[in-house]
């Protein structure tokens, strides 16, 4: 059977996506939940327009997201820390803490889930990270820990 997807549905599909699901499952589960149409010719003809703003939308949000990309690989962020004998940090840098830097600094909340820190940073030194702005945009940010 096939539905058009009213809102994003996370194992199935965004929104605007028409996708063949088992008749049980749109009936009992994506009917009752407002999260799909039934993909009946009337229903396509009334959602295209709506998947044209989406289209539109889209395209602006990926937009912004590369301009923030390049406005955030330009920028380093200095992160100083209490560190012990040899240049080791008493505890660890993580996500959380570069997206409150960046907070901080910047003045930009970001989602401490969308750094990608493969582990915690444990010592002084110069690091690049990962931040995932968008689903097709990514952007390189370096990290310098200093000590206090």
């Amino acid at each position: 059977m096939k539905v058009i997807l009213i809102k994003d549905v996370p194992s199935l599909g965004k929104e605007g996506d028409i996708v063949n699901v088992s008749p049980g499952y749109a009936r009992n589960f994506l009917f009752p939940k407002g999260v799909a149409l039934d993909a009946t010719p009337a229903n396509l003809k009334g959602f295209e327009k709506k998947r044209n703003t989406l289209v539109k939308k889209e395209s602006e949000t990926k937009d912004e997201a590369e301009s923030l990309a390049n406005k955030l690989s330009k920028k380093t962020i200095k992160m100083p820390v209490k560190t012990g004998e040899k240049g080791k940090l008493y505890g660890s840098i993580t996500s959380k803490d570069i997206a409150q830097a960046i907070k901080k600094e910047l003045d930009l909340s970001l989602d401490k889930r969308k750094i990608d820190l493969k582990e915690n940073i444990k010592s002084l030194g110069k690091y690049s990270v990962n931040i995932k702005l968008h689903s097709q945009v990514e952007a390189k940010m370096n990290i310098e820990v200093v000590s206090l």
